[in-house]
Order: C-alpha cells, then structure tokens, then sequence
C-alpha cells in the first residue's frame, strides 16, 4: 500500500469513473486499476463495485475512503506548510523576551520583516526574567528567547547580539547630573531604584558592584523595586530614586527632558542577544528574524 494507492483510490471514489481518473492523472485505465487491485490484494477485500457506467465504493471502500481522505487532506497541508517554511513564504515566529525588548530592540525590526514577510505570523510572549524564557525554549514553547547572556545552560545555545554600557539614570536637577562620569564610589550616596531579585541583570550587576564594596553602599538604602528598566528609568525621571541601568535606545531626547544618564565607566557592559534550543535546527524564517533584529540593534 502506498500514498500513490490511496490517491488513486480515493480519486476513483469521489470520480465513480477510471477512465476520468485517468485523464485527470494522466495515466492509462489499466494502470489506474492496477492500484486498486493492489489495494484490494492486499487487504483482501474488493473496495470497488464495477459497474455498467463506472465504480461505486463497497462497504470497505466506504471505510477506506472517509480514512484516507480525511488522511490524505492533512498529508497536503502538511505539505504545503513545509514547503512554505523551506521557501520562507508563510510560517510562524514565536519570540520570548522581556517587556523593555520590544520597545528598544525589536520595533523597527518587526516592522521590516513584517514588510518583507507579510503572511508570516509573528508570535510574542513576554516573561519576566531569562530563566522563565529558557523554560519556554526547553518546552518547545518559543524558537527564540531575547535574554542577558550569562552563564551557559544545559541544552540552549547563547549568541551575544549587542553590549550595553551602565548608566546611572537620574533627575535632571539632581547634583550628580551635572557630573561626566560616574564613579563606584559615588554610588554610595545614591537611592537605588533596583531590579527584581531574579534578574540576570541585576545579579550581574550586584556581581560587578562587589568588586567596588570598599568605596559602594549601592543598594543599602533601597526603597524602590521595579519589574524592568522602563520602568526604573520613569521613576528615576520623576525624581524618585536613582536607577543604574544600560543605556538602551530610545531613553535620550525631548521625551525626557527631566532625564539624565550619566556614563559609569568602570562597570563591564551587560550583554544581551538571542537563545535558542540548537541554531541550526532553527526553521529559517526564525533565522532571518534574528538576524533582522540582530543588524537593527547594532545600528
């Protein structure tokens, strides 16, 4: 029994007539009958009635039929669905990242691959910290996860897209605006707005703050936790507190004039990009997507 018998099969039931079936196929009667007798042999039973004016399915025929054509229906669409991923027409993209991402690393990428890829679908799920999108990826939930890049994790696969350096985000009026650069030591007086206690970012910064404990209290006098660095930076906008973050696009300009990111040079920049499960199994629009978003973010 093959795919090519049960086309046929099916073809004749829905014909009534092998000599159309054949036309249609462009084969001869005999060889189109070839394939039911086939079919027949093999499963010992006559799956059509011969008839003055053409074919009719017998009561196994019936059951083969509904069988393999409601079979053969979802073969087809599979089909075409693969053949579209292989050529990049349509497809789906499912992206786990934070909420900032979109806003500062995404937008002007998704709109360019939209426009290249209009029948594409482009899903989104927002998480709070890079374990949760490593979780998504492991599940098969997500094919890329916009993440801080740290320590490796058994399973996924780590590209760095970009480094951001530290800033320290503050009100315009407050004294250390008005300084070019920011030292550890002069963290010690700042009102930390601070980053949830699961984040990679902030661990890494904790981490980098502690090779500066002797001149930093950075994070003693904390009153304020966010859930993202949008967030962090609103805040510290408004005059609440002082939030050191990297300085990611889009903070600088008329938007915020109460807003100033003063450079702390001393502190390592964060680095982000793309996690995926094994990038060479990615499905190609996946790819492209990070690759679009990848060369706008290093603009």
């Amino acid at each position: 029994m093959t795919l090519d018998d049960l086309r046929v099969f099916v073809a004749a039931c829905e014909s009534g007539n092998l000599s159309a079936v054949a036309r249609e196929l462009s084969r001869t009667q005999s060889a189109i009958s070839q394939h039911v007798r086939r079919l027949e042999t093999e499963l010992g039973l006559t799956l059509l009635e011969r008839r003055p004016r053409g074919v009719a399915p017998t009561q196994a025929g019936r059951i083969l039929h509904r069988a393999a054509a409601q079979g053969l229906g979802h073969l087809d669409l599979a089909l075409r669905e693969l053949r579209d991923l292989r050529t990049g027409e349509r497809g789906t993209v499912r992206v786990t990242t934070g909420a900032t991402t979109m806003r500062h690393f995404m937008t002007a990428a998704v709109v360019q691959f939209r426009r290249q890829h209009p029948d594409v679908d482009l899903e989104f799920r927002t998480e709070t910290s890079s374990r949760s999108c490593f979780d998504a990826l492991a599940a098969g939930e997500a094919d890329l996860a916009w993440i801080t890049i740290g320590a490796p994790v058994r399973g996924i696969e780590q590209r760095l897209v970009v480094e951001l350096p530290w800033v320290l985000a503050v009100h315009a009026e407050d004294p250390l605006a008005r300084r070019e650069s920011i030292d550890p030591a002069d963290l010690a007086r700042i009102r930390p707005i601070r980053l949830p206690e699961n984040s990679v970012a902030r661990a890494q910064l904790d981490g980098q703050l502690a090779h500066h404990e002797d001149e930093s209290a950075a994070g003693t006098n904390a009153t304020t936790s966010v859930a993202d660095w949008d967030t962090a930076v609103l805040l510290a906008g408004i005059g609440l507190g002082h939030a050191v973050v990297p300085a990611l696009p889009g903070w600088r300009g008329s938007d915020h004039p109460t807003l100033r990111l003063v450079p702390i040079p001393t502190l390592p920049p964060l680095a982000v990009g793309w996690a995926v499960r094994q990038w060479g199994a990615l499905p190609t629009l996946a790819q492209e997507f990070a690759e679009t978003v990848a060369t706008r973010a290093t603009r």
